[in-house]
């Protein structure tokens, strides 16, 4: 059920930093249009650490009122205490998700041993459970052994792997080879569905979801060179789309394209005017502007 093009959905904002909802609509419809495969909602793209829990819930109420269904609607829920996470993920089950992304708990640092005490109490919930390593925001990793240990929870069923470490994700797979791997680095996804990655929760998917979404589908069909051919058309615009701080590039690409106004909410500010030269030159080479 989770694999394929999983789009890290962006949350719109408007000139009075709100929620756009509207626009908010708009993406999701264009997603389901386009062929991605899963949405994640309130997620790191989706500048989730600015949104209030009424705002989270309203985004996840809207994004389950609008795909109805059709595709798995995830919803992050990880926090920097165990008690908030859980509280967020008993909310998601009511509000509908399908199932949680859960971060690892960030500015604690704890131990392997937190980890697991960590990812299992929110199990406890019972709504199925994505882990989501990301040592660069976190400041922590999770180990490939303890990942071996938490697959062994039936309720926790897959992890978004963003360490940008391939080693990592063989260790994973090799100790559990049908625990579900999926990409949290958009330019190692190709890599990660050779190693047996089943698909990706991308930044990228945001601009590209129908091309993210055929080179996955490419991959399962056998046809690597098909594959190849769009990691290499995508990799110069995801590279691009972490100069800065994601999802400081990703936006003002979106605003380039008219898919929305660009609006951040602080700490973050727009990006700088180098970046948007590269934007405009990477989306015209890659034919998505003209």
């Amino acid at each position: 059920m989770y694999r394929g093009s999983i789009v890290a959905l962006v949350t719109p904002f408007d000139d009075q930093n709100n929620i756009d909802i509207v626009t908010y609509r708009k993406l999701i419809n264009w997603h389901l249009e386009q062929g991605t495969d899963g949405i994640l909602v309130c997620g790191c793209t989706g500048e989730s650490f600015t949104c209030s829990e009424d705002e989270r819930d309203s985004l996840l109420s809207v994004a389950v009122e609008v795909v109805d269904g059709r595709i798995p609607v995830i919803m992050g829920t990880g926090a920097s205490e165990t008690k908030k996470a859980v509280d967020r993920t008993n909310k998601a089950k009511r509000l509908g998700a399908n199932a949680a992304l859960v971060i690892t708990s960030f500015g604690n640092k704890p131990s392997q041993r937190g980890h697991i005490a960590y990812f299992e109490t929110i199990a406890e919930v019972g709504l199925p459970i994505i882990l989501y390593n990301v040592p660069s925001r976190t400041g922590t990793n999770l180990h490939p052994k303890t990942v071996v240990e938490l697959s062994k929870n039936e309720r926790i069923i897959a992890i978004k792997e963003a360490s940008g470490n391939l080693d990592q994700v063989s260790a994973i797979l090799l100790e559990a080879p049908g625990f579900t791997v999926l990409s949290g680095d958009d330019s190692l996804t190709l890599p990660m569905l050779l190693l047996g990655a089943k698909g990706v929760i991308s930044t990228t998917a945001n601009i590209v979801p129908m091309d993210f979404a055929e080179m996955i589908r490419s991959f399962e069909n056998g046809n690597l060179i098909k594959a190849q051919k769009i990691h290499y058309k995508l990799y110069p615009i995801v590279k691009a789309l972490f100069v800065e701080g994601n999802p400081v590039p990703l936006k003002a690409a979106m605003k380039i394209m008219g898919l929305l106004n660009g609006n951040l909410r602080p700490p973050l500010t727009e990006a700088s005017k180098e970046t948007v030269i590269l934007l405009r030159k990477v989306l015209k080479d890659s034919g998505i502007i003209n």
